[in-house]
């Protein structure tokens, strides 16, 4: 059985100008006609865990670019996008993403003529500021607007990745939006309606919510778009190696994966994964990301009784972390 985790116009007249050239009919004619409101539901699958969850997405190309919380695709065996109120649903591919950051950027298939959100200003945002935060609040696949003030600026918050460990993300927006679960990767919208932040937090109770700036997030989309990695950054399809560990201790080897052909078994120890030693599950997650898959890795380990053992692995295609 699965089970559910809630994861201005300006028009410019001259005076001589009787009719519009045929360009300006064109791209008048082309935002009138685009389709959605900028904003998607993102739906995931995590087979490995048998669950799935619901996030939110904003648009940043009519061609299907979508920047999201990295947290919302991690782990995520399928991820598919709706546009709601809107027959069009479309499978997503990541680009890339910053788990340091918590900001993933996916590629819709087969997308076009899809509404985009406007970017504005989170270095002009103040204290006191109306916000506006939008998202599939509650998971269930309708968008919902609720409306907050800024309550505090570069805020740090500790939170907890998918793997359970704790991170810190700095130099948030502080709001007293009430997000629910479900609302992560939407827009925070100033005033004007443009997005200054992606929600990403809140506190248990709602009374606070927290939000990436968005000028953190397009800095990193730029980067991930551009295809230039880094020790933060993953480009592209992530490496699989096949086992969920407790520390460094192997707790579960998932069947048919590079683990369970290289000899893996629950009980095992691993100490280094392509000549990179290993500490603890921060550190196999690096160790993975260094590499893309298809390519093979030394894995070195010891085994129930202490015994040394090591092995040449094809790394296997896997889900985000």
């Amino acid at each position: 059985m699965s089970t559910w985790k809630t994861r201005s116009l300006v028009t410019f007249l001259v005076a001589f100008a009787a009719t519009e050239s045929g360009a300006a009919i064109a791209a008048k004619r082309a935002s009138e006609s685009a389709i959605g409101t900028g904003v998607v539901v993102i739906n995931t699958s995590q087979r490995l865990e048998d669950t799935v969850a619901a996030g939110t997405g904003m648009v940043l190309t009519p061609s299907g670019r979508i920047l999201t919380n990295n947290h919302v695709i991690a782990g995520a065996t399928t991820i598919r996008v709706v546009l709601p109120n809107t027959t069009h649903r479309y499978a997503a591919r990541v680009v890339g993403y910053d788990i340091a950051d918590d900001v993933a950027v996916l590629q819709l298939r087969g997308a076009n003529n899809l509404r985009a959100v406007t970017i504005g200003s989170s270095a002009t945002l103040a204290v006191g500021a109306s916000v506006t935060a939008v998202g599939n609040s509650g998971g269930f696949g309708r968008l919902i607007s609720v409306r907050g003030r800024v309550i505090r600026l570069r805020k740090s918050v500790t939170v907890q990745n998918s793997s359970g460990e704790l991170h810190r993300l700095p130099g948030l927006i502080e709001t007293n939006a009430a997000l629910r679960p479900g609302d992560s990767g939407g827009p925070l919208l100033d005033s004007a309606g443009r997005v200054v932040g992606i929600n990403t937090a809140a506190s248990p109770f709602g009374y606070r919510a927290y939000a990436i700036p968005i000028a953190t997030a397009t800095r990193v989309t730029q980067q991930i778009v551009t295809g230039k990695a880094s020790s933060r950054v993953h480009i592209g399809a992530t490496a699989f190696l096949g086992v969920q560990v407790q520390g460094t201790t192997v707790a579960e080897v998932v069947p048919g994966s590079p683990a369970q052909a290289a000899g893996l078994k629950p009980g095992d120890v691993l100490i280094s994964i392509g000549g990179k030693r290993v500490t603890g599950t921060a550190s196999i997650t690096g160790a993975l990301l260094a590499h893309k898959p298809g390519q093979v890795v030394t894995v070195v380990w010891t085994d129930e009784t202490g015994r040394r053992r090591t092995a040449r692995v094809r790394l296997a295609t896997g889900p985000p972390q």
